[in-house]
């Protein structure tokens, strides 16, 4: 995610909820472990906690005092939180206007990543919900994108990361961004490869699962160079990719996937795969463009 000598900031969306701070939480320790200040980001919308049982302003101009009241009051606990968990971070807050999607992509042009809280909306909670901005943010982000899921997730040990590959340039992206945050973590990298196999199977699998292997084998190498302390697997599994990576990732760290693939990944605009483990995986999801900025 970053280089040496970067100081680019680990950007947070915070959640108006005093009581929703797995991704506050998540990103202080990430930026703690990497020594980069913090930007907490809010964007001013409906009033929250004690402004929501007041009567409604009677002037416009009234109104917008109240939101920026309540987003000054947001962003104020949020540097608190993080304070309390990390007094060595620094801590620079932005309170904006506009649509969080654009703020946020804004933000992530000179951010190490993006980091954002999930609440496992259902797909049309997803789709329809003035709420949910992980997916767009996903997609046009400049930077990788990390979605923590509320609550907090089970872990197992030895801890561990999973990274999506299917050869593209997006998932070797990808695996690059796994080594490093398994690396900063102590932990190990599972890489996967899922073949899916077509509608009409064909009698003899050995080909392609041989041309998996090796892409699988590509990708990975010389990672294990540049991290000596990383432990690496590397499998190649079949089934659908969501199923797959998703019930690898059940106890991980994190699961790290690129942004756009191909071969085991086909479709991803943001990709198919991602937007699916995006809604069903247990544990913080990595989303990684091709070339983070």
């Amino acid at each position: 995610m970053s280089r040496p000598g970067d100081r680019r900031p680990i950007v947070v969306g915070v959640d108006p909820d005093p009581s929703r701070r797995m991704a506050l939480a998540w990103a202080a320790d990430e930026a703690a472990r990497r020594r980069l200040p913090l930007r907490p980001v809010h964007v001013e919308g409906v009033p929250t906690r004690g402004y929501r049982g007041q009567e409604i302003p009677p002037s416009w101009e009234e109104w917008n005092e109240a939101l920026h009241r309540a987003g000054k009051q947001v962003l104020e606990e949020a540097a608190d939180f993080v304070t309390a968990r990390h007094p060595q971070v620094e801590v620079d807050a932005v309170l904006a206007e506009g649509d969080p999607v654009w703020v946020l992509r804004e933000q992530s042009r000179d951010a190490t990543a993006v980091v954002l809280g999930s609440r496992h909306l259902s797909r049309t909670q997803e789709v329809f919900g003035s709420a949910s901005v992980a997916l767009p943010v996903m997609a046009h982000a400049h930077c990788p994108v990390v979605v923590v899921p509320e609550p907090e997730h089970v872990t197992q040990e030895p801890a561990y990361y999973v990274v999506g590959v299917d050869g593209s340039e997006h998932s070797a992206a990808a695996v690059d961004v796994a080594f490093e945050e398994a690396a900063l973590r102590g932990a190990e990298v599972r890489a996967l490869y899922v073949w899916e196999p077509g509608p009409l199977r064909i009698f003899d699998e050995y080909a392609p699962q041989q041309e998996a292997r090796r892409l699988l084998s590509e990708t990975v190498a010389g990672r294990q160079a540049r991290y000596p302390e990383v432990d690496l697997r590397h499998e190649l599994l079949v089934g659908h990719p969501v199923q797959v990576l998703t019930d690898a990732s059940a106890h991980a760290l994190g699961l790290v996937v690129g942004t756009r693939g191909h071969g085991g990944f086909t479709g991803m605009l943001l990709g198919s795969v991602s937007q699916g483990v995006l809604h069903y995986a247990r544990c913080p999801v990595i989303a990684v463009p091709s070339r983070p900025t």
